[in-house]
């Protein structure tokens, strides 16, 4: 006889935001049979399903809050009726402000809450406020995932519960552990959001001084966001366009092809004035998993799993200048970078699968649904 696998409700605010492939791994990954809710930290679609609240249900739902017969507003009373029938038996919130939206709708269902962080909500200082500390969820939430052992830190200062508290970051897709990089081009390649967080500002100002030494290296940065037009604007004013190239957002196919033939992935994260912080970057486990050698700074997650001067090379934040130097010991060492990919690849393989990453979480989910 078949064992029926345990059907759980994953929570995200978006539906599928490219820069978030570590929440999709998890929806495709798990052995649970999840039902991914999207639309909010209170959510207003299923997926293969749509919308959760029709015209019809949402006149009833007026109607029975207005005459006090419910506490509950007609957004969550979709929700809550979406779980009954499917028969959820755990909701799992992507992020802590959803973790701390759902927590009355858990309780008056009596469904456990796993709470899964992964940067801004452990780091932003406005978002921390808004939720109160995340009392609420730390006070039900079975477990509460953090990914990054500097974020484990702080949410326990936060007054998250040392025994419901648990480290587990990422792993990469095995796309990525596939692949052999062969150091072929003289280039540095960096993807993600062109946010406060991630300062793609500081790697263009590396790797111009890069160039005054190497005038024929090559500095590809994918991706898009809020500082995507003032770093071309850099880009231009420094008169280094012929070098660098700011194509926007990668298709996984393309990232492919430059960590295959790039000489490093470079990010030069840092804490934002709003406190905004890094989880730990799912593309930094990426590329050091194809085998290429990580510079980056000692920021949030990184440093748990790029090992300095072994794995890759880490700096300060704010260090433009130590950033180019790594920069260039790397051009000036081919056998060095190809030395610090092939560490990077065992390390990632033996310590941050992707296997790894989702064989805890589904442990997680089946203590919290059987109380073992």
């Amino acid at each position: 006889m078949v064992s029926q696998k345990n059907k759980i409700a994953m929570v995200s605010p978006s539906f599928n935001a490219y820069s978030e492939t570590f929440i999709q791994a998890q929806k495709n990954g798990l052995e649970a049979e999840v039902f991914y809710y999207y639309g909010g930290s209170l959510p207003n679609y299923l997926e293969n399903f749509g919308t959760l609240l029709n015209v019809r249900n949402l006149l009833f739902y007026k109607i029975i809050k207005k005459v006090k017969l419910t506490k509950f507003s007609p957004n969550e009373l979709a929700f809550i009726k979406s779980l009954k029938k499917n028969k959820i038996q755990l909701v799992f919130a992507q992020y802590g402000p959803v973790g701390e939206r759902l927590v009355k709708i858990c309780k008056y269902l009596n469904i456990p809450l796993i709470t899964h962080f992964h940067g801004y909500d452990a780091s932003v200082y406005s978002t921390i406020e808004n939720c109160k500390n995340y009392a609420d969820i730390f006070n039900y939430s079975t477990y509460i995932v953090a990914v990054s052992i500097a974020m484990k830190k702080r949410l326990s200062e936060l007054g998250c519960p040392d025994e419901k508290l648990v480290y587990n970051t990422y792993g990469p897709d095995k796309i990525f552990t596939n692949l052999n990089s062969k150091f072929t081009e003289d280039t540095f390649i960096a993807i993600g959001r062109f946010v406060e967080k991630k300062a793609p500002y500081y790697t263009i100002l590396a790797f111009s001084k890069v160039l005054e030494k190497f005038p024929n290296a090559k500095l590809v940065i994918g991706g898009d966001g809020n500082l995507f037009e003032v770093c071309k604007n850099l880009v231009s004013y420094l008169k280094i366009e012929n070098n660098v190239l700011l194509p926007g957002v990668f298709s996984k196919e393309d990232f492919v092809h430059y960590l295959e033939n790039s000489l490093a992935f470079v990010q030069h994260s840092i804490t934002a004035i709003n406190g905004d912080q890094e989880g730990t970057p799912v593309a930094i486990l990426e590329a050091s998993s194809a085998g290429l050698p990580v510079i980056a700074t000692f920021h949030a997650g990184i440093p748990d799993v790029i090992i300095n001067e072994e794995t890759g090379l880490l700096f300060n934040e704010h260090d433009v200048d130590a950033m180019a130097q790594k920069m260039m010991m790397l051009l000036e060492n081919k056998e060095l970078a190809k030395k610090l990919g092939r560490n990077g690849k065992d390390n990632i393989q033996s310590n941050f699968s992707q296997e790894r990453h989702l064989k805890f979480l589904d442990g997680l989910v089946y203590k919290a649904i059987h109380k073992t």
